[in-house]
């Protein structure tokens, strides 16, 4: 009987070590989640991601390094991923997720009390008690479950901020080139419209074009400057997006970048599996699965703790003038006279389910929005082919042409010049095509592998008229 006595006695001494034991077992990783992030990250885009400890900024050198050669939508990515302060800042909810995972699974400090009374003829009461969070001891695996859970879910969306960046970067990247690229294009139709105003002044000067003729001639020239300056800003405005995105300033905004967007590629991809390649990389979808999971968790730490929720052991001490000193404990138990917990309870399950129907519509809108974006990843092919292949080069072949007739005297300066209108829409609308497939290819990568996004909008051009205002 003693031996039962005294083994009673060591049972809440021996949960009290175990519990020390766990709580001396929660401590922080080496590498903060951010292996994790980097994996899934290279998984969709091809490259790491890297946090920024400090403020030294030690990943400066390579982002130097990069910079001093002509920028690629690789190079691009690699230095958003170092150098965007934005991303850095995601990647720092990583810290907060562990800290909460921890936290979790360390005991509550101990809570000390001290009292003194007074009473008549000097007696004087000393109580002191030393208080303990059962409940917090008795649930501190299942919050462990739960943070860990967490975790896992800022990790996705850490993986997810870096992927959307990434992308991002690719189509700032894109839009500069093309900006750059129309601007150039449009500063040589200036230089032309100029000489054909100069020509025009000259020929209406001698009787040889009519005023009207001379005015149409002046008008081109003022509306193509005013689209010189439109296309200045436009290529201003684009590269300033893309310094956003590289997290770039000063003398470091002098980037280069090339003179033309790439070349398509041979072949397009194929359609074949790509709704299944989504739901099973998705960051999005992943994350809508770890809420569901780390929602039921909580839902049943709900149902544990709904019926009590309030229970503190408290070893106390008493002593007495006069007195001997007095030991014993004390138990607070919430008594669950009006609240039951069901309320919690149901409020719990309704989240529940909340996160359980967000999942599966999150796999629909993933579904559909990879078709979409692939049908406009497509079509963005098929049109900058289409231009490159067909458009330009009969454009190219009516001017050569026109060229001959005019040299033939079979038709006059007018006729020409107004050809030469028609091209210059032409090769402005084939640029945009070909910048057009980047950004497609862009949001096709994003609605597979990232969050999703709207596709790219195609846009109707204006058809060109088959002659020049009627001759």
């Amino acid at each position: 009987m003693n031996i039962q006595i005294l083994a009673f006695r060591l049972r809440p001494l021996a949960a009290g070590a175990v519990a020390l034991l766990l709580a001396g077992c929660a401590s922080f990783s080496s590498d903060g989640g951010l292996n994790a992030v980097s994996d899934l990250t290279a998984e969709r885009i091809g490259q790491p991601v890297r946090f920024e400890q400090g403020a030294a900024g030690t990943h400066a050198l390579t982002v130097q390094r990069l910079l001093a050669e002509p920028l690629t939508p690789d190079s691009a990515v690699q230095i958003a991923l170092l150098n965007n302060r934005g991303l850095q800042a995601a990647l720092a909810e990583l810290g907060i997720a562990e800290a909460d995972l921890v936290q979790a699974g360390r005991i509550a400090n101990p809570g000390f009390t001290f009292g003194r009374i007074r009473g008549a003829e000097g007696a004087v009461e000393i109580e002191r008690a030393i208080g303990f969070d059962l409940i917090g001891l008795l649930t501190m695996p299942l919050r462990t479950e739960i943070e860990g859970r967490r975790f896992e879910q800022a990790k996705t969306q850490a993986a997810a901020q870096a992927v959307r960046t990434a992308i991002e970067t690719r189509k700032a990247y894109f839009n500069a080139i093309a900006a750059q690229q129309t601007a150039e294009y449009m500063e040589q139709v200036g230089e032309a419209a100029a000489t054909s105003a100069e020509l025009a002044r000259r020929m209406a000067a001698v009787g040889n074009w009519s005023k009207l003729d001379q005015a149409r001639e002046q008008a081109f020239y003022s509306e193509a400057t005013a689209q010189i300056a439109r296309a200045r800003h436009n290529a201003v405005a684009a590269r300033e997006h893309l310094a956003r995105m590289l997290g770039l300033w000063g003398d470091q905004t002098d980037f280069n970048l090339p003179q033309r967007l790439p070349e398509l590629p041979q072949q397009p991809a194929e359609s074949q599996g790509i709704e299944q390649l989504a739901i099973a990389q998705r960051l999005d979808l992943q994350i809508a699965r770890r809420d569901a999971e780390a929602t039921a968790g909580a839902l049943g730490l709900t149902r544990r703790t709904g019926f009590i929720n309030v229970l503190h052991a408290s070893y106390t001490n008493r002593s007495e003038t006069g007195e001997p000193r007095a030991n014993g404990y004390e138990i607070e138990l919430a008594l669950p006279l009006f609240d039951w917990g069901t309320a919690r309870s149901a409020r719990a399950e309704a989240i529940y389910m909340q996160s359980v129907h967000r999942v599966e519509d999150v796999a629909v809108q993933a579904r559909s929005q990879v078709r979409e974006a692939y049908s406009a990843y497509r079509t963005a092919y098929d049109l900058a082919k289409h231009y490159r292949d067909e458009v330009v080069p009969l454009r190219q072949q009516i001017a050569d042409e026109m060229v001959l007739r005019y040299n033939g005297m079979l038709i006059g300066v007018f006729e020409l010049l107004a050809d030469a209108r028609t091209q210059i829409a032409s090769v402005n609308a084939a640029i945009e095509a070909q910048r057009d497939f980047w950004l497609a290819q862009s949001d096709l990568q994003m609605a597979i592998s990232g969050t999703g996004g709207n596709a790219l909008q195609m846009r109707a051009g204006p058809v060109a008229e088959a002659g020049g205002a009627g001759h």
